[in-house]
């Protein structure tokens, strides 16, 4: 039989229904789709990070750009007992100009940055990652939901993020299933505390992404209804 989430999966005991200010454009799908990025990161920017060997997701490796204090880290925010905004950039920025300017101009107190490399993988594979995000841990109940977005870096046209919604147990419920494209440039929004999530990547070579944790607010809102896809 095939791998699939049940009771005892960590992700099963991360929160679901709290106090915190969230978006109403997330409310019914938890995914917004953004318009490609109008931007291009080089090669010689993502490729000269300096890669940490972090397992999420499947055969991974993360460059973190933005951290809780600047250091390079890839351990969530709690270990500093701080909730995941407010970051701090690294040394790995100095080095990504482009994605640096790209979150700054979001304009939203923004969490971990970070470049991931993520090895291929195919379907069977990747469901035994399948996992949603403990990104509110430690966030006062008056502030707003951390969210996370990302941007393709590299084209794989075949490659594909699985979304899924909650059944009545807060397991993944496979008929809310959702595929989002990861072409080159391709743009997405999700709450990951929410929807069970994990990248399918049959490719040959590596896939590079950047993702990065948003605090909802009126500023993100606003941001999203300007770069939302039509």
């Amino acid at each position: 039989m095939s791998f699939w989430p049940n009771s005892e999966h960590w992700s099963v005991k991360i929160p679901l229904e709290t106090a915190h200010s969230r978006l109403d454009v997330l409310a019914e799908t938890g995914v917004v789709i953004l318009k490609d990025a109008d931007f291009d990161v080089p090669e010689s920017e993502y490729l000269a990070l300096e890669y940490m060997d972090w397992k999420s997701g499947g055969d991974t490796n993360f460059a973190p750009i933005a951290t809780a204090d600047g250091e390079l880290d890839c351990r969530g925010f709690w270990d500093k007992g701080k909730t995941d905004k407010d970051a701090v950039w690294t040394s790995n920025a100095d080095v990504a100009p482009s994605i640096k300017n790209y979150v700054d101009g979001v304009g939203a107190n923004f969490g971990r940055v970070r470049a991931i490399k993520l090895e291929p993988q195919d379907r069977e594979s990747a469901i035994r990652s399948l996992h949603r995000d403990d990104n509110n841990r430690f966030n006062p109940d008056d502030e707003g939901w951390v969210v996370r977005t990302w941007v393709e870096l590299t084209d794989n046209p075949d490659s594909y993020m699985i979304l899924m919604d909650n059944d009545a147990d807060g397991l993944p419920d496979a008929s809310t299933e959702v595929r989002v494209p990861l072409h080159k440039g391709a743009r997405f929004i999700v709450d990951t505390q929410r929807l069970w999530h994990v990248v399918v990547h049959p490719g040959a070579e590596s896939r590079y992404a950047l993702i990065t944790s948003f605090e909802s607010s009126p500023v993100l809102d606003t941001w999203i209804a300007a770069e939302a896809a039509s």
